[in-house]
Formats: structure tokens, C-alpha cells, sequence
């Protein structure tokens, strides 16, 4: 009775903040994007409102209710800081600074704080969903990850013995991903340039890690297309020209990953971040180094190749392009970018190519910034 109420309490507190009904309907019709600011004493979301024309417009902030990191240009070095839920109801926010988990329920561009929870170890950096469970990776201290068991209220209760840890006390965790069927979590290991797969049992927690050496140096982040296939980042060796790439694995029961295509090369330098379409025929990835964008097909077993000559957009002078996200419809894409202090928008064509677009600006352009999520 205690938990409807104070559900109820919540869904009463959202709509009275909602605009008129009619705004209300542009909202979930059009969409949303948020940015996550880090900052150490008071972290927050911003929220923008999407039109249909992929355009942003009309930013809120949100507190989370914890404290990030601070720092500038890419301070917590992870992806998945912010993530929605398979649903897009909930949105799963990392407090670095304080340790916790903020979860908030998505009406259009407004959020609602219901849930703040510790993390079962020290500097969140990442978090991933799937179905009633939620994991993070924890990169302070001796590095680990913890499982969560998600309420329909948005509260995580933690999964007793969950808690397993990585190859080292410092491996430098940046990322994790559930497979299409919530069977595997791949995590990733900067510092090792080892990929971690965990079968997922029954009761939610996790079997014994099995280690899997990066096709290629500079591991950075790790995603799961629809079809199962493993993607992930790779920054390059230490010193050279341009050479970022990004791998696809096929992934077995045992947890062992299997190269499909190694190391194909995205044409550009420090190549972290990457997003995958919802109908999982491409993946775009976010190359500040540079300052561009990268993309790639995504072949029913799992090769990629690269589209249009591979550099799809370049940004303005001065953007360091972090975190990338692309729109639960598939029409737009994304980008945090350090440097000027806006959020690079794009258009997805049939073909996979990309159309720039305006940019939204209002944000701190030495900021440490990180995270980010549309629908």
C-alpha cells in the first residue's frame, strides 16, 4: 500500500509538470534527448524537446539527486553512462562523484526523479538494462560489476552476491552490454584490452568471467546489435595516424567471442563511443580526435563494411564529439560535443549517410559532460 501511494504521488507530481496537453502530445510523438552533465557538486540532466524534424529546442535540467565527477572533456572515459530502459519509460543516470544510480521516469522532455541508488561499489561509470535487470560497472577501487533487480515503480533493489569483480583492482572498466536475450553481459577493460563475458543465471547474478583479448589495442566500448552480434571500439595503438577501428565477434555459450571483422579501420582517431540503428543494419561511431563520425552496414553475420568512403560528417572546428545516440524511430542521430558546447544533430538517410543538421547549443564547452540518450 506504502509503495502504490508513493507511486501515485509521483505520477500526480509529473503531470501536474507537463505542459498543456497538446505539448504534451509533441512530446511523445516527436521525442527527447538528454545530456548528463557530471558536474561534482550537483549532477544533472538536460532535457531537450525533439520536433520532428530531428531539430532540439526547449532545454530543462533535472536533478539526479547525487554529484558527478567534474573534470573536463570526458572524465568518466565510459559509454553508457546514460541509458533508457528497452522501453523508454526509465532512464538510468551514473553519479560518479557520490556513488549511486538515479533512475527517473520519462514523460516526452520531462523527467521525474523516483529512485537513487547505491551502487555496490565506488565510481559508477556505466550502466545497462535488460528486461527487470540492471547492471553497472563500478571503475573505482577494485573494479567490479553489480547487478539490480528493476521494480516497475523505478526502484532497484540489489541482487544478493551479485557483485563480481573484474581482471584487476584497475582495469579501467569503460562500458558493458547485454546480448539480444539477456543471457550475456560483455564488459569492457581499457587497460587489460580484454572484453569480460558473464553468462547471466537465473537468480540474476553472474557465472565466472571468461576473458577475451580485443582484436585490436585501445578497447574502449562494447554494444550487442539486434542480431547478436558483439561490436566494439578500438582507439588505436598508442602513437598512431588515424588509427581507430572498430571489431564485430560472434558470441558462443561458453563466453568465448569469435572474430568476424578485426579491427576495420573508421579513418579517424580516437574512436570510443558507437551507437547501433534499432533495426540493427548500421553502427555510427563518434571519433573526437578528429572530430567526425564514422559508419559502418552491419551484414547478417555480423561483417561490417563501411559506408560511403566510411567518414559520414565532420563537425565544426573545435568539437571533440563524445557520446553518441540515435532516436528509438532510427530517423536521427546525436552527438555530445566537448569543445563548443553543443549537441550535433544528423539525419539518417535510407542508405545509411548522414544529413547535418542544425546544432543545439547551451551547453559549457569546458564542462565535463558525459552521456547521452534519445528517444
Amino acid at each position: 500500500m506504502i509503495r502504490m501511494s508513493r507511486m501515485l504521488l509521483i505520477l500526480a507530481l509529473a503531470f501536474a509538470s507537463l505542459p498543456v496537453l497538446s505539448h504534451a502530445q509533441d512530446d511523445r510523438e516527436s521525442g527527447a534527448v538528454f545530456v548528463m552533465t557530471n558536474a561534482a557538486a550537483k549532477n544533472e540532466i538536460i532535457a531537450y524537446k525533439r520536433h520532428a524534424d530531428g531539430s532540439l529546442t526547449e532545454s530543462r535540467t533535472f536533478a539526479t539527486g547525487g554529484r558527478g565527477s567534474g573534470g573536463t572533456t570526458d572524465p568518466l572515459a565510459s559509454q553508457g553512462a546514460l541509458t533508457l530502459t528497452q522501453d523508454h519509460s526509465l532512464l538510468l543516470a551514473v553519479n560518479a562523484g557520490s556513488g549511486e544510480i538515479s533512475v527517473f521516469r520519462v514523460f516526452g522532455s520531462t523527467l521525474v526523479l523516483v529512485n537513487k541508488t547505491p551502487c555496490g561499489g565506488s565510481e559508477p561509470v556505466a550502466v545497462a538494462q535488460h528486461g527487470s535487470l540492471v547492471y553497472v560497472v563500478n571503475a573505482g577501487g577494485a573494479s567490479n560489476v553489480t547487478g539490480f533487480r528493476l521494480r516497475r515503480s523505478g526502484d532497484l533493489d540489489q541482487i544478493p552476491h551479485s557483485t563480481t569483480f573484474l581482471t584487476t583492482g584497475n582495469s579501467g572498466a569503460s562500458s558493458l552490454s547485454f546480448s539480444p536475450d539477456g543471457q550475456t553481459l560483455l564488459v569492457t577493460e581499457k587497460l587489460t584490452n580484454n572484453i569480460d563475458a558473464f553468462h547471466v543465471q537465473a537468480d540474476g547474478t553472474l557465472g565466472p568471467i571468461v576473458i577475451n583479448p580485443s582484436a585490436g589495442p585501445g578497447l574502449f566500448g562494447v554494444l550487442f546489435a539486434p542480431n547478436g552480434t558483439a561490436l566494439a571500439t578500438e582507439t588505436g595503438a598508442a602513437g598512431g595516424h588515424n588509427a581507430s577501428a572498430i571489431s564485430s565477434y560472434a558470441v558462443r555459450a561458453n563466453g568465448m567471442l569469435s572474430t568476424v571483422s578485426a579491427s576495420v579501420p573508421t579513418l579517424a582517431a580516437a574512436t570510443c563511443w558507437h551507437v547501433v540503428t534499432p533495426d540493427g543494419h548500421y553502427v555510427y561511431t563518434s571519433n573526437p580526435g578528429t572530430g567526425t563520425i564514422s559508419g559502418f552496414s552491419i551484414a547478417s553475420n555480423g561483417a561490417l563494411t563501411p559506408i560511403s568512403g566510411t567518414i559520414l560528417a565532420t563537425l565544426p572546428s573545435g568539437s571533440a564529439n563524445l557520446d553518441i545516440a540515435v532516436t528509438v524511430d532510427g530517423k536521427f542521430l546525436y552527438t555530445l560535443n566537448s569543445g563548443t558546447g553543443t549537441v550535433g544533430v544528423f539525419a539518417i538517410n535510407a542508405d545509411g549517410t548522414l544529413n547535418p543538421l542544425p546544432e543545439a547549443g547551451g551547453l559549457s564547452a569546458a564542462a565535463g559532460f558525459n552521456g547521452i540518450a534519445a528517444i
